[in-house]
This record gives C-alpha cells, structure tokens and sequence, in this order.
C-alpha cells in the first residue's frame, strides 16, 4: 500500500551492499527484520509474474494516457514529492521544474485540470530516479542516460526503468547472502512482524525506566508471552530458509529489552543481542553502580542473571551512532570521516586493548540527508577502517569473550532508553487498548472454534501484522500529519481484515482515526538520543 519497502530496496540496501562489495576487508553485522524480506521476496514474486500490486511501481508501466486518469493522478502527485528536496530533488533541474510547476497550480483544482501526460510521464520517473542508490546510476547506464535525458520521458523509457528495478529487487537477498558466506558479515534478524517485546510480554516493563508513564487501560496483552515466542520461532525459521542457518544473534525490534526478552533468546539459542548505551546505564545504576565515564562501562558485551547465562548483549556507543545518524551528513565527507576515526582512537587511548565499540544504526534512513546517499563518506570512511593499524572490523558473535556481569536488566530500548515512543500518551494507548480487544476477541474464536490449518496460519499472520511496533510509534504529534494519515490508516484496516478473517464485525472504533499527527518537519524515520 506504501511504496517505502521497494524504494528503500533500490538506493540504501543496494547502496550498502555494493559498498560492502568494493570493500572486502570491512566486516559487519547487517540485521534484517524478516517482515521486511517478506515484502521484498513478495515484490520480487511481482515482478516475475508480471502482476505488480504496489500501486505506485505499476504506474511505471502505465501508457502515458492512463497516467491522467483522477486516480494514477492523485497517486502520482501524493507521493511524488516525497522525499528529501534537498538532496533528491533539488539537484536536478528537471525535476525541480516539474515541483515548480506543481506549486503554481496546487491550490487551485481547476488549474491541476492542464497538468497533462507529459508531466505525469516525467514526474513519475523523476520519482523513481531520484530514488536510485548511487551505486546504480554509477554501474547502470540506463539510469545514467535517463537521468542525461531530463524530460520528456517516453513509455518505453518507463519499461526500462522498471525493468532495471525488478533486476535490482532479484538480486538483492542474494548478494547479502554471498557476503554471509564469504564471512564479510554476520547477518542478524529482528522478531517476525518486529513488536516491541517487552510490552508484548509485559506492559509493566515500560515503568522499569519510566516508572510514571501512564499505562493502558488493558492490564496487558492476552498471551503476550505466547506471541513474543511465535515471533522469535518464526523469525528464526525463516532466516535458515533464507541464508541456510539460524542467525546466531537477534536485533530486538527498536532494541526493545528486558529480562525476560534475554530468557526468550536464550532458549532459542541465541548467543547474543543489543540494545543502547542508556538501558545499560540504568541497569548499572539500579545495581548502585556509577556512570561517569563510559570508557569504564560502555565497551564490552554483558551478561545478566539468565537461568544459563549464555546469551551476551552488546550496547551501542550512542553519540558515535548518532554523529553518523544525523550529524555527520552536514559535515565534507573527509571532515566527518577523520573525526570519527579520531573518536575511535581517543577511545583506543583511554581504554584496554580489546574494547568493544558497538556502532548501530539504521541501514537506511540516514543517507538521504548526506549528499549523493552517503557516498563518499561511506567510501572514504571504509578505505580509513579497512586500513587502520589499531581498529579492528568484526561482528558479534566474535566478541563475546570478557564480558562483564550484571544481575538484572532494565527494560528499555534504543529511543532516550523508555519505551515511550510505543506507549504512554492518549493516542499510542488507545491503539494498544483497540489491539488488546482484538487479541482478546481471537482467542475467543481460537477456544469455540474449529479453524482449518490453512485458516488459522492466516488469521496468526494477520495478528502478527498488527503486533507490529510502527504503528504505536507513529502515533502523536510530534510526527507530520500526512505520514501518522497514512499508518493509522493502514493500521485499522489490518485490524478490520483480522476481524473479518474470525467472521466477526471490527468494533466502531475502527471507522474513526486513531491519531491525526501534527504540523511537525519530523518525518519519524528515527529518533536521535544525543
């Protein structure tokens, strides 16, 4: 229904895998939520058949009449500028024409009337180029030429467009599986349809670090735990299907811990996670410890008092992630990378030899904001790590021994260490309250019910795609009002196809939005900590 899976596909998991590629001596971990594989093997199938779904990607192979018609029309002019100007629009002249030709007539709906099949033509494929990874325009010619070319684009340009893209989508788990195998990375998943865990388990986790925080009216979550199980099994599943074993380490949606998260891993045999620098400052000053300076605590892997003891957790040295997440993109690429190489000595400097510095961040939201998606950052940064005499490149289940021990855990996550991004205001516990009576709802059919295997394997697909945590994190008003439209939207119709997947008629509550946003720049992407 929304497009962002498939464009993010085709500029930074591209990007990041050919960067890999030109740089066999970097090593990493790269972590995939296996809903998001899900999606992409789900395009791919598209693609090779033919029948492309995605509203969006399908206009590419619309005639240039078709283009015009109210509702390739409104589509195309919905998403179409949606994006980051500065980078990805306002760098091509073209394209920033037809944004200009937009605004000039955007407030009045008659003048939208003498926008014809030429500008829906070139808008949509401006679109799709401004979406390309660098790595494509710089080994594709095709993009190359068209992007050469500027205006004016023609049906069968549109085909070739579309077929560069359904290349890149093919070929995409691939390569990240033969740089798993070649030992490069060690690649890492999420829970299935990435929920919080915690909350999923325990909504009482969420005072561990915010004790005031206001709870939903629901006690908890009915058979939380039971679902937190389902979907580490089932994530660990289908990573083997996909790269041919079980991950060794698991990424907890939004680094959303706890303690009984850490037993759930452990008994799936998992030997390491990892979550941020504040959830393990909390849990060091609950054990009366102190934390002012890091380079004392931060950087080695941890155990907690788990019936065994053998899963580590490792936690993110927040200002570095963050200096790559949202500072360093305004910086000159060889400023920026000296700097943070400089970091890394200075930390070198101040602790033992061995130290651990865990930099995690996501793999895809940044780079839009750095000139050329990151580029020569990227680049010059992994020449100065590849080659540096006192950094070593590794991944995690290679650095497990000296970790130190602590007896408990605070839940926490990777947003300012609270989970007040997914609960806590009005709307974000209206939601859980709505997803608390449906959950209740399917264990009543599930208890009078007789469900086929085939029935049952969907309606616990569906349940599991409204588990998922970004529908709790979109909600308030410190998101713009057009991205919280467009999730919740989508949130109460997965709530209603569950419901209609039972038999059963959605509750009223479902007809009304949940959350309507805010006049805000924040597009929610990420959250900064430092």
């Amino acid at each position: 229904m929304l497009p962002w899976t498939y464009l993010h596909a085709i500029k930074d998991y591209a990007d990041m895998a050919w960067h890999l590629e030109q740089h066999p001596g970097l090593r990493c971990v790269v972590n995939f939520a296996p809903v998001l594989l899900d999606q992409l093997e789900d395009y791919v199938l598209q693609v090779d058949t033919g029948s492309i779904r995605d509203p969006l990607l399908s206009l590419l192979a619309e005639p240039d009449e078709a283009l015009v018609s109210s509702e390739s029309a409104q589509r195309v002019l919905q998403f179409c500028f949606r994006n980051n100007h500065a980078h990805m629009l306002e760098p091509f002249s073209a394209y920033r024409r037809l944004y200009d030709i937009f605004r000039m007539v955007e407030s009045d709906p008659d003048a939208l009337a003498y926008l014809g099949p030429c500008f829906y033509a070139d808008l949509i494929t401006w679109y799709h180029l401004s979406w390309t990874g660098e790595s494509l325009r710089r080994t594709i010619p095709l993009i190359a030429r068209l992007m050469g070319k500027g205006a004016g684009f023609t049906f069968t340009d549109r085909n070739n467009l579309l077929e560069c893209i359904k290349d890149v989508l093919r070929g995409l788990i691939g390569r990240y599986r033969k740089l798993a195998q070649n030992g490069q990375i060690e690649l890492s998943a999420n829970p299935q349809q990435h929920p919080i865990l915690p909350l999923l388990i325990d909504f009482k986790a969420a005072h561990e670090n915010a004790p005031d925080m206001l709870l939903p009216q629901s006690e908890g979550y009915p058979g939380g735990s039971d679902r937190a199980e389902w979907h580490v099994s089932e994530a660990l599943e289908q990573h083997a299907r996909r790269f041919g074993e079980k991950p060794k380490g698991l990424w907890p949606a939004e680094g959303a811990v706890s303690m009984d998260t850490l037993h759930f891993f452990e008994k799936k045999g998992i030997v390491w996670t990892a979550s941020s620098e504040a959830v393990l400052a909390a849990s060091i000053i609950k054990a009366g410890g102190a934390v002012d300076h890091k380079e004392a605590w931060l950087y080695k892997p941890y155990r907690f008092s788990t019936p065994e003891k053998k899963i580590a957790c490792f936690f993110r040295d927040e200002r570095l992630s963050d200096l790559i997440g949202f500072e360093y993109a305004q910086w000159l690429a060889r400023d920026a990378v000296h700097h943070f190489v400089h970091e890394l000595e200075q930390i070198a400097d101040r602790v033992d030899d061995g130290a651990v510095v865990s930099v995690i961040l996501d793999g895809e939201n940044a780079w839009e904001s750095y000139p050329y998606n990151g580029y020569y950052f990227l680049e010059q940064l992994y020449d100065a790590l590849e080659s540096h005499e006192r950094i070593s490149l590794s991944v995690f289940s290679e650095c497990l021994e000296g970790a130190a021990e602590l007896d408990h855990l605070v839940a926490g996550s990777w947003v300012y260490g609270t989970f007040s991004t997914w609960m806590g205001s009005k709307e974000k516990n209206l939601a859980w309250d709505i997803l608390c009576e449906a959950k209740a709802t399917v264990d009543e059919v599930l208890a009078l019910e007789h469900l086929g295997a085939e029935q049952l394997q969907a309606l616990k697909r569906q349940l599991a795609n409204c588990e998922g945590s970004d529908w709790f994190w979109w909600f308030g008003d410190y998101n713009d009002h057009e991205s919280v439209r467009l999730f919740e939207k989508v949130f109460r119709e997965n709530l209603s196809r569950l419901y209609g997947l039972m038999g059963r008629f959605p509750p009223a509550t479902l007809n009304e939005p949940l959350s309507s946003g805010g006049q805000s720049d924040n597009l929610g992407t990420m959250r900064r900590v430092t």
